[in-house]
């Protein structure tokens, strides 16, 4: 097995682990995690009753994470979801076109680029409320400008292919040709960015959280965990060291998995192989 293949073999376990405990999450927790139990507050980890303890409130921390597992990668897929959906359409009709509607997007598109995602999302916040739905519409729009660029690239090389071409002569109307023949081509790509847009995304969601943008309380996600934890780093420290830790192996995993990804469907790095 070579490095490569280990390394996506070492985030697919790690991705599919954290999937696995989102999944779980929505129907089981050993406890339920809104639940207060005055008498067993800031529990050490190791206790057969709650096995990585408890916060403030006596609340099972295992039940809280595996319900943040479920609350933040449901907001990071969603909003992947959103962003490839929308991003990929504009992306698309633009590159296809070109012309002026080729010049009304980019121009746009690239002022939304020239704004940092996480402080576009704030403003998008400010506007839209913050809770979950308001998470998912504020990211989501701030990170289709990049998939608009990638699929606009995509596009622009192969409009200019005899396939299409050929499939002009044939009589096949622009939308047929752009759901037939070019839609399938920017899989990859998307695939690709996707993948580490999921990344980007479940770290934002993190912040927006740790700042008191995201679910409400007591919702648990894992920023809001985090969040909470700090105040009792001295006297509690695993209540933000197993949230930090839940959010740096899934960026792991999915870094490690896009990395997988990109060798895998990047003709360019098959070669460089």
């Amino acid at each position: 097995m070579t490095f490569r293949s280990t390394r996506g073999l070492i985030g697919l376990l790690l991705t599919g682990a954290m999937a696995l405990i989102a999944v779980v999450a929505q129907v089981w927790t050993p406890r339920s995690p809104l639940a207060l139990d005055l008498l067993h507050r800031f529990t050490a980890p190791g206790s057969p009753a709650f096995p990585l303890g408890t916060d403030e409130f006596g609340r099972d921390v295992l039940s809280r994470l595996m319900a943040g597992a479920a609350s933040s990668m449901g907001i990071a897929l969603m909003t992947v979801v959103f962003a490839v959906l929308i991003g990929g359409g504009v992306g698309i009709v633009s590159g296809y076109f070109r012309g002026w509607i080729d010049r009304v997007v980019m121009t746009f598109n690239d002022a939304l680029l020239a704004f940092p995602g996480i402080l576009l999302a704030l403003g998008l916040l400010v506007v839209l409320g913050s809770g979950r739905s308001g998470i998912v519409l504020a990211l989501g729009l701030a990170y289709v400008p990049s998939v608009v660029r990638v699929v606009r690239g995509a596009t622009l090389s192969l409009r200019e292919n005899a396939f299409i071409e050929a499939s002009r002569v044939m009589g096949h109307s622009e939308l047929y040709i752009m759901g037939r023949h070019v839609l399938p081509n920017c899989v990859a790509p998307l695939t690709v960015l996707a993948t580490s847009m999921f990344g980007w995304v479940l770290l934002s969601e993190s912040a927006l959280s740790f700042l008191g943008l995201g679910p409400p309380p007591p919702a648990p996600s894992w920023g809001n965990m985090l969040a909470g934890g700090r105040a009792f780093m001295a006297q509690a420290p695993w209540l933000g060291i197993l949230p930090g830790l839940c959010i740096s192996l899934t960026l792991l995993g999915i870094n490690l998995l896009g990395d997988a990804l990109r060798d895998r469907l990047d003709p360019r790095m098959r070669n460089m192989a």
